[in-house]
């Protein structure tokens, strides 16, 4: 593969990332207001976005031990919350498996919701890609949003409790998810899944702990 159907690829990851930063935006500036309010150090508060970056998991863990909870809950909360990339990376062992190591690892760390649901999509539409095509398409989108999620803790850290609590931020974050979910409910198991998840969420939204 040449070196501009390299950055092509590249490009492209970017380019369709690009309509859901906005929703990461507030959601990473939430995150970097929780960790100021848990008492964590600008060292701590943000660089948990650079070792941890696991978005969902890492607010809901950072609320925690603002809570003063256990760090067992704390742990068990954050794995929980994070199975999901255990699925999300058996979908993509397929097209990844012939990589290096260190570039098995870098996609694995880099990993969210948005790089996976969008490199799958596009995996499936071009089932001619090369490898070094697809690595490219996902590296493109999953590092803006790396930088994305850091830049936003960091605002948050620092500027989040000047924002107006009226604005209501958090309530861009479901709705991040659902702009990923919704287009891809288009058959009956897709609408079995998404409507026991939604049930599941409201009947336990008052259980304590954020569980």
């Amino acid at each position: 593969m040449s070196d501009i159907e390299t950055r092509r690829a590249f490009s492209d990851g970017i380019r369709i990332m690009l309509p859901l930063l906005p929703g990461a935006v507030p959601f990473g500036m939430i995150a970097g207001v929780v960790a100021s309010d848990a008492g964590l150090d600008a060292l701590a508060g943000i660089g948990q976005s650079v070792v941890i970056f696991a978005g969902a998991a890492q607010l809901a863990s950072t609320q925690l031990i603002a809570d003063v909870a256990s760090a067992l809950v704390v742990i068990f909360t954050g794995l929980i919350i994070n199975l999901r990339f255990a699925m999300y990376s058996a979908a993509l062992a397929p097209h990844f498996a012939a990589l290096p190591r260190g570039r098995r690892w870098l996609a694995a760390y880099l990993m969210t919701d948005q790089a996976y649901a969008l490199s799958a999509m596009r995996y499936a539409s071009e089932p001619g890609m090369t490898l070094s095509s697809k690595f490219a398409y996902y590296m493109g989108g999953a590092s803006v949003m790396w930088i994305v999620w850091v830049g936003a803790t960091a605002a948050g850290y620092f500027l989040g409790n000047r924002v107006p609590p009226s604005w209501s931020l958090d309530f861009f974050i479901p709705l991040s998810f659902l702009a990923l979910v919704v287009p891809n409910i288009r058959d009956r198991a897709n609408a079995s899944a998404a409507l026991t998840g939604g049930t599941v969420a409201v009947a336990g939204w008052s259980l304590p702990f954020n569980m």
